[in-house]
């Protein structure tokens, strides 16, 4: 494990500034969700279902929106992607506060088909400013990030909720959003460099970097002209991720429930994300990276164990052990796909994973919540966990397939080669017409 990877990485100036800019655009949209749904049940005196009802629909329009906003900055250039974004985002949130159920459902999916892709833009940036080697430690970083985000900002969320009206608690907090988005317009930060930087592989990922060299191995035909089998595959190990997430979220809150600790859940929570948290960091600093396959199936297998506790200690525990492989297969979904995705097509790349893990994380509440109504809480973390695995175990199928057929067309072409007739020297010397 090589701590001082972290210390080459913040010494990028470009790749140091977006993490910080990462860290200070996502704090308000995570306060933004929180107070949302605040503001629906209390301002506007809805139940819980309705004030789900909103976020679904702005969530479901960022999943459509992703790919075509990454398409966008692939083609057109982050300014004029992200000029009309914050436009749109103002004058809806400018609006939406202020306005009844219905109308407010309608804004909140219009401000979602038109929110600034900041997660593609900043990894983009990572990715761009990072060397290859360097990437796992930069995204790592990237993770700390988006976690010490996700703590900080629902916290700041209820915070504003109940010192203001929720009216004006949101409002704030979506001009605050807008407003980063207009810092990383005037930022204006590179998305792709002028030429590919030359790959170092290691470890589990080296066959991918070998297959992008061999002919006999590229795939004759391309969806979108990037989304090959093993990038689909990779798509869907990160939408297995976050069902896992997703579903251990909800079981957590089912299990304090049953033992009668409700008011255990946020610390609780705050323990899984700190597991997240020491393993990303850990992840980022080791001396190798891993496929996301391996990582997905062990995060399926430390989830499974959690069915086990008897009582809030032991639950703690487990779930915080849970926690450690969450952020490092997060990260190793955008380490793969920036290997196996060319450069022109990153911001769609991003688009679609983004996608894939919204799309995850709206399946994964209600399957573990059909596993818990039928079974118990336990049920609930056993289900998520089957899926994970057998998601892994497919992808690992996967692989495996592709680095035996590429072999064989390796040992074929040696094959052929080693039967073609050999000149002399005579022969060589001679000039051919």
């Amino acid at each position: 494990m090589n701590v001082g990877a972290y210390r080459h990485v913040l010494a990028i100036r470009d790749t140091r500034r977006i993490l910080l800019l990462g860290f200070l655009v996502r704090v308000p949209m995570f306060a933004g969700t929180v107070i949302l749904t605040l503001h629906v049940v209390t301002s506007l005196g809805r139940s819980y279902g309705q004030a789900g009802l909103v976020t679904a629909a702005a969530t479901v329009a960022v999943a459509v929106s992703g790919p075509w906003r990454g398409r966008l900055l692939d083609r057109i250039g982050l300014r004029r992607t992200v000029g009309p974004s914050i436009v749109v985002q103002i004058v809806c949130w400018s609006i939406a506060p202020w306005v009844d159920y219905a109308p407010l459902v309608a804004l909140a999916a219009l401000a979602g088909l038109f929110v600034v892709p900041t997660f593609s833009i900043l990894r983009q940036v990572i990715l761009r400013a990072t060397p290859v080697e360097q990437r796992r430690t930069a995204l790592s970083l990237d993770s700390a990030a988006t976690e010490l985000s996700f703590m900080a900002g629902p916290a700041l969320g209820v915070w504003m909720a109940i010192s203001w009206h929720t009216s004006w608690a949101l409002f704030v907090c979506e001009m605050a959003s807008a407003a980063a988005g207009f810092v990383i317009w005037l930022v204006n930060p590179a998305l792709t460099s002028t030429r590919q930087p030359a790959a170092e592989p290691s470890g589990e990922m080296e066959h991918d970097q070998a297959d992008s060299a061999r002919p006999d191995t590229q795939p004759r035909r391309a969806l979108r002209g990037f989304i090959t089998v093993p990038v689909a595959a990779v798509y869907l190990a990160a939408a297995a991720s976050t069902l896992v997430l997703t579903g251990t979220d909800v079981g957590v809150v089912a299990a304090l429930r049953e033992f009668e600790r409700p008011e255990s859940i946020g610390w609780v929570l705050a323990l899984w994300g700190a597991g997240s948290l020491v393993g990303g960091l850990v992840y980022g600093a080791w001396h190798r990276s891993f496929s996301v396959f391996w990582l997905l199936g062990g995060l399926a297998v430390t989830t499974a164990p959690v069915a086990l506790a008897v009582g809030v200690p032991s639950f703690a525990v487990l779930i915080t052990v849970c926690g450690v492989l969450c952020a490092p297969t997060i990260t190793a979904t955008v380490e793969q796909l920036s290997r196996l995705v060319p450069e022109r097509f990153r911001g769609e790349m991003m688009g679609w994973h983004g996608s894939a893990m919204t799309a995850g994380s709206a399946l994964g509440a209600p399957i573990a919540g059909v596993a818990i109504d039928q079974g118990g809480w336990r049920w609930g973390f056993l289900s998520v966990s089957a899926i994970g695995l057998l998601v892994a175990l497919a992808g690992l199928a996967v692989t495996m397939r592709r680095d035996v057929t590429a072999d064989v067309g390796s040992d074929s072409t040696q094959s052929t080669l080693s039967t073609q007739p050999t000149p002399s020297p005579d022969e060589a010397a001679v000039p051919t017409a």
